[in-house]
């Protein structure tokens, strides 16, 4: 197929954003789609066949439309940009970027980054109670939170409620000095750090003397009808079955409720049952309750990131499969 030429107006001063240091993204850009790119001045030229000459266009004018907005352009933008460029998938990043759910106290806007993101806010939203499942760095805590801190400041709910199971990952701290908030602090350090960026440490302090913000273990929800709340459950893939209903069931008039996790780093002892996974089983199909569930795609932080969760991935369906043909094996040497 006989390569094309397009060429376009591009404004030199975005040149660094949207391209990167060094040209770090052009190449990228150039690389996964196989076409040549070529700035000079307020020129951008564009080399390849029509269909990728087509997609490096449209990839390029949604990151500069992202940095005229005052965008700081990140790698996964970029990424996912190319993502859905490939899948011709709606909306686009210009879509996602339209929906900003509150500001940082440094003025930074907390918005979804990703489709998978965007379906999450928006069952929040519309349901009840939502899970939000999915790996490491795919923000399903942190836009958590930001919905329900802009809930609060809104006046839709009289206080926040955050709670997650004291479990050690995978090792035994043994018995914690001080007294019981000492204790259960650095179980619920994560909380804490977006409620910090998100909110500010003085008015999250006012309004935790206030009693209006709880941090607590889950142990603690027992007993308890929450009312007019914000309740988010982290770490959820390490309650138990008895847990999960517990917590689910203290929900009461003019509340809502989003339960996170990850199933792949449960902490539970060996064998047991996760209280996330079996109710996920049990609640799909209930109307009121929205089930989001987010992939190696949505994840927002460092690339290598998303990287290590794919590879764990194909790592733990490799084993699976492998497991299942080892039982098929041993199940026909038995018939025989």
């Amino acid at each position: 197929m006989n390569p094309v030429e397009i060429e376009m107006n591009f404004p030199a001063e975005h040149g660094g954003n949207v391209f990167g240091q060094f040209d770090a993204y052009m190449k990228k850009i150039e690389k996964t789609l196989h076409v040549s790119l070529i700035l000079r001045g307020d020129h951008l030229k564009c080399i390849g066949t029509q269909q990728a000459v087509n997609h490096a266009i449209s990839v390029i004018d949604e990151l500069l439309e992202l940095s005229k907005r005052g965008n700081v352009i990140t790698e996964q933008n970029v990424n996912y940009a190319l993502s859905l460029s490939m899948e011709e998938k709606s909306p686009s990043l210009l879509e996602l970027d339209k929906d900003v759910i509150c500001h940082t106290i440094q003025g930074k806007a907390v918005k979804p980054k990703t489709l998978g993101q965007q379906k999450y806010v928006d069952a929040i939203k519309n349901k009840m109670i939502t899970f939000g499942v999915g790996p490491a760095g795919t923000g399903k805590t942190y836009l958590a939170m930001a919905m329900a801190i802009t809930a609060f400041k809104n006046d839709e709910v009289s206080r926040i409620i955050l709670t997650r199971p004291a479990i050690e990952a995978g090792e035994k701290l043994g018995f914690l000095p001080g007294d019981l908030q000492s204790k259960v602090d650095p179980y619920l350090r994560p909380l804490y750090d977006a409620l910090y960026e998100i909110l500010g440490a003085d008015a999250f302090m006012k309004n935790m003397e206030k009693g209006l913000i709880e941090v607590a273990p889950l142990a603690y929800m027992r007993g308890r009808t929450l009312d007019n709340a914000y309740i988010i459950l982290d770490e959820a893939q390490n309650t138990t079955p008895a847990q999960m209903k517990m917590f689910l069931t203290r929900i009461g008039f003019g509340s809502k409720a989003i339960i996170t996790g990850d199933l792949t780093q449960k902490d539970l002892p060996f064998d047991s049952i996760s209280g996330l996974e079996e109710s996920l089983r049990v609640l799909r199909k209930v109307k009121e309750i929205g089930v989001c569930e987010l992939t190696n795609k949505d994840v927002v932080r460092h690339p290598l990131v998303q990287k290590i969760v794919a590879a764990y991935d194909q790592y733990e369906a490799a084993r699976s499969a492998k497991k299942n043909k080892n039982k098929n094996n041993n199940n026909k040497k038995n018939r025989r």
